[in-house]
C-alpha cells in the first residue's frame, strides 16, 4: 500500500498561504508481485469543520472505505480559519496532483471525484462550480481541476436564508458580495459535473434546504444528480458506524444512515467509476 503525505505548496513551488494547510494524504494499492494490474477511479475526500478545523472523523475512515471499494483515495487537509480563495486553490492543487500522478497511483484520470462533508461539501461544491476561477488559473494555468463527479454530504451550499452562518462568514471573510458569489446554488451551469447529495431533514446545523437548493439548481441547468433525504439523523455523521462514533449507543442511533455509502458507490458505477483491469 502507498501511504504518504504530499505538501501541495512545496510540490507546486508556491509560497504557503494561511496557517498551515495544503497537505494531501494518499491511500493507494501498490501494483506489485503477482497481483493483476488495475486502473482505479480516484476519490478526493474533503472533511468538514466549518472552515475552522478539519474533522478527523471525515478523513481516514472515509478514505479506507473507498480504498476497499477499489478506489485510490486521497484526503485533503486544507487551510482553515482563512477566507476564499485559499481553500479553493488548495483543492484545485489536489485535483491537479491526482491527475498528474495518475500512473504512479493507478488512477484513471477521467474518473476523479471529489467528496465533501458539511463545509468540505461547500469546498467540493466550489470545485464543481468555480473550477474556472481566476485564482486557480493564475496558479495552475489551464490544468484540469474540474471533478468528474461530486458528492456533497450534508453540505453547506448557500449564503442566503438556508446557509450555515459560521461557515459562510469564514469563507467569505464577512464580505457580503463575496458571500453571495460563493452561494453555490447560483453558480451551477450545464458544464458542472454530476452530483450525488444526501442530508437528513432534522439536521439542526446545516438546513436540509441546502441540499435541496443545489439539487434544484442541477435540475434547472440539466446537470445529472441524485438526492437522498433521511428523516432522522444528526449533523456530521460521516460513514455512520462505530469507527467514527464514541459508543455503540451513538452508533446505533445513526446506523440507518450508513447506507449512503453504498448508494454513492452504486451511483458512481453508473457514471463509469469502477475498478478495471489494465
Amino acid at each position: 500500500m502507498i501511504y504518504e503525505t504530499i505538501d501541495l505548496y512545496e510540490h507546486y513551488s508556491v509560497p504557503r498561504r494561511g496557517n498551515g494547510g495544503g497537505y494531501l494524504t494518499v491511500y493507494c494499492r501498490e501494483q506489485r508481485g503477482d497481483l493483476a494490474k488495475k486502473v482505479r477511479p480516484a476519490m478526493l475526500v474533503i472533511p468538514g469543520g466549518g472552515y475552522e478545523y478539519c474533522s478527523d472523523r471525515e478523513q481516514e475512515p472515509v478514505a479506507l472505505r473507498f480504498l476497499h471499494e477499489g478506489y485510490s483515495a486521497f484526503v485533503l487537509r486544507y487551510t482553515v480559519k482563512t477566507a476564499y480563495p485559499v481553500p479553493l486553490v488548495e483543492a484545485a492543487m489536489a485535483m491537479c496532483f491526482i491527475r498528474e500522478n495518475a500512473q504512479k497511483y493507478s488512477v484513471d484520470p477521467a474518473h476523479v471525484a471529489a467528496l465533501g462533508f458539511s463545509a468540505g461539501g461547500h469546498l467540493a461544491g466550489m470545485l464543481a462550480t468555480l473550477y474556472g476561477d481566476e485564482h486557480i488559473k493564475q496558479l495552475l494555468g489551464e490544468r484540469l481541476v474540474r471533478p468528474d463527479a461530486v458528492l456533497l454530504t450534508y453540505p453547506v451550499v448557500s449564503g442566503g436564508e438556508f446557509g450555515e452562518e459560521g461557515t459562510m462568514r469564514r469563507i467569505s471573510g464577512g464580505d457580503p458580495a463575496l458571500r453571495k458569489a460563493l452561494s453555490l446554488e447560483t453558480r451551477v451551469t450545464k458544464n458542472c459535473p454530476p452530483a450525488f447529495l444526501w442530508h437528513t431533514t432534522e439536521d439542526d446545523c446545516v438546513p436540509v434546504e441546502s441540499s435541496l437548493l443545489y439539487a434544484a439548481a442541477c435540475r434547472k441547468a440539466g446537470v445529472p444528480f441524485e438526492l437522498h433525504l433521511f428523516e432522522k439523523g444528526r449533523h456530521g455523521t460521516s460513514v455512520a458506524n462505530l469507527e467514527v462514533e464514541g459508543s455503540e449507543a451513538r452508533a446505533g442511533e445513526i446506523s440507518h444512515l450508513a447506507v449512503w455509502f453504498d448508494l454513492a458507490v452504486s451511483w458512481l458505477k453508473q457514471h463509469g467509476f469502477a475498478l478495471k483491469a489494465e
